[in-house]
């Protein structure tokens, strides 16, 4: 693709359509045709594509996300709160009431997990490393606690290593307690880098309080976020990942199952983690892998621990069963470009990592949106690879799936008159910005 249009300045924005023919694209401006062929981009980063051509088959696609209207045969699930994404393409499937904050009983869990995995990457700690079990990891998730436990002795000394195993394949909140203390000293010094990481990973609407997801009014999750959270679980640690298949471990000569019941149902389930409290009800966090498609699946609020299993497959099934992917753009396709200042180019192309797809329901025509979104101009100099911003892709005005962007090129420094022109040209847009008088109401 030669690019999408010409140079835009300005605050405009411009939805460019793009017809799907055989895979191929072409571009033309629903009102600048003079954009067709030419690069495009948008002071402050916001550029709108629109992708045409896609659209959802009433019997195939659920209301709760908007593809259909309510109709009687539309996907339903007696989840009040439930999320299907798309590993690979981040696409939401399907989504019902999936930001709204909920508790996330041992979900949290995830998080928990998540901190000590990004600790041994970054060499912190080692997996061998020994940690006390504390007379208070004892008592508080311990055999004492009467909740879900590892039964590590008071006081004795456990591998990282299988302190994950109980945290994960046994839910023990002694375990997690155990982790907390061996790498932050206390729980809440490691809670403080859970919400820490949480907000790195943009996870915007969880707040955590422990690490064990024991029932707090103030710890709260949304399904989103969950998912979001699985999803860089499983792509980032691809080492530790498998603990959380594993269908049971032993520890003090007490064996214990998994408690993920997608795990035994034939559905390709290798993950990942359950929860239950009294006020949250029964969730889960499943993922899943059938003919080299990866789907993460987030139910919470259910009221038995069989309707949780059967809604969560329920809904695994209708992913499968009932959507494809779609190709957006090819790998090194260049998506769009940002703005520079003080760079030898104006303007940097942006790419995807690899191939950019999304899963639309089967047969579909649906139109689909995409806005590429960054902070910008961009200063120089620019590095091949360096992330730029995001593209975001819309079904309607739903978000389906958001997609990192990198520069294609390397851009080096302008020149002095080059940096001395961008600043004048920032400087004056600054000026008129402060300039514009602002509407009081009231008067």
């Amino acid at each position: 693709m030669r690019g999408l249009g010409p140079r835009i300045t300005g605050n405009e924005r411009y939805w460019i359509k793009r017809r799907r023919a055989g895979g191929v694209g072409t571009f033309e401006s629903s009102t600048v045709p003079a954009l067709l062929g030419k690069r495009a981009w948008v002071r402050r980063g916001l550029v709108v594509l629109t992708v045409a051509g896609l659209a959802a088959s009433a019997a195939a696609a659920p209301s709760a996300i908007g593809l259909v209207g309510s109709k009687k045969d539309d996907f339903q699930t007696t989840a009040p709160y439930a999320i299907l994404l798309d590993v690979e393409t981040g696409t939401v499937l399907f989504e019902k009431g999936a930001d709204v904050p909920t508790p996330p009983s041992s979900m949290a869990k995830l998080m928990t997990t998540e901190v000590v995995f990004n600790a041994l990457k970054q060499g912190r700690i080692k997996i061998d490393d020994e940690y006390l079990v504390s007379e208070d990891a004892w008592r508080r998730g311990g055999a004492p606690s009467h909740t879900s436990s590892m039964f590590a002795p008071i006081h004795s000394r456990v591998r990282v290593d299988d302190l994950l195993r109980g945290a994960i394949i046994m839910s023990g909140n002694d375990a997690c307690l155990a982790l907390a203390e061996g790498i932050a000293g206390n729980e809440p010094a490691f809670v403080a880098m859970m919400n820490e990481r949480a907000r790195e990973l943009r996870l915007t609407r969880s707040y955590f309080t422990n690490a064990t997801g024991l029932p707090d009014p103030a710890q709260k999750v949304t399904v989103r976020e969950l998912a979001r959270l699985a999803r860089h679980i499983i792509r980032t640690y691809p080492d530790f990942y498998p603990i959380y298949g594993e269908h049971e471990f032993t520890w003090n000569k007490i064996r214990q199952q998994n408690r993920n019941p997608l795990l035994t149902m034939n559905l390709g389930a290798d993950g990942m983690k359950t929860g239950f409290t009294v006020d949250g009800g029964y969730g889960l966090v499943g993922s899943t892998m059938q003919n080299g498609a990866r789907l993460i699946v987030v139910v919470n609020g259910l009221k038995t621990a069989k309707e949780r299993a059967d809604e969560a497959k329920k809904i695994i099934e209708f992913g499968y069963r009932g959507f494809e992917s779609k190709p957006l753009f090819a790998a090194g396709q260049i998506v769009g470009y940002a703005k520079l200042f003080g760079g030898a180019s104006g303007s940097v192309a942006l790419v995807g990592e690899g191939p950019i797809s999304v899963l639309m329901p089967k047969n579909a025509t649906e139109r689909v949106s995409a806005k590429i979104v960054y902070s910008g101009p961009v200063p120089a100099p620019v590095k091949q690879g360096q992330q730029i911003g995001n593209l975001n892709v819309y079904r309607g005005d739903r978000p389906v799936a958001e997609v990192s962007l990198f520069a294609a090129e390397n851009i080096e420094r302008g020149n002095l008159p080059r940096r001395a022109f961008d600043a004048a040209s920032e400087l004056m847009i600054g000026l008129f910005r402060s300039g514009v008088p602002k509407k009081i109401s009231g008067l």
